[in-house]
């Protein structure tokens, strides 16, 4: 039985989601905003804030954690250390922001939203 074991899917393969998020998620830190799906956006944002957490605390294991999530990209784990994480040291959570576009994704209408770090 798989109760309470809910992840967000985005109707692809393990590997695949994997490799999607430690893309959009290396773009979120380099550029602090992107637009993409509402359900990559919502997939995105637990992934996101799991590895701000981690950059909270600088320290040689979570860099390691950090670098094997994102696929060995040192300059973006190298920006989460030293730019974006140190504005959160005081915040308990809650890094991200979702707002949704009023119009669908032109050709075949998908949900669109943005993604960005609160300031």
């Amino acid at each position: 039985m798989r109760h309470k074991m809910y992840r967000y899917k985005i109707g692809t393969s393990a590997a695949h989601r994997r490799s999607l998020l430690r893309n959009l998620t290396v773009e979120m830190i380099e550029h602090g905003k992107i637009k993409t799906t509402l359900g990559k956006c919502r997939a995105l944002k637990s992934f996101l804030e799991k590895m701000v957490t981690f950059a909270r605390e600088d320290s040689i294991h979570h860099r390691r954690l950090a670098s094997s999530r994102l696929g060995n990209n040192k300059g973006a784990v190298k920006r989460l250390f030293e730019n974006v994480a140190p504005k959160y040291k005081g915040r308990s959570g809650g890094y991200t922001r979702i707002v949704k576009v009023p119009d669908g994704r032109v050709g075949d209408g998908a949900p669109m939203a943005y993604i960005s770090f609160v300031e």
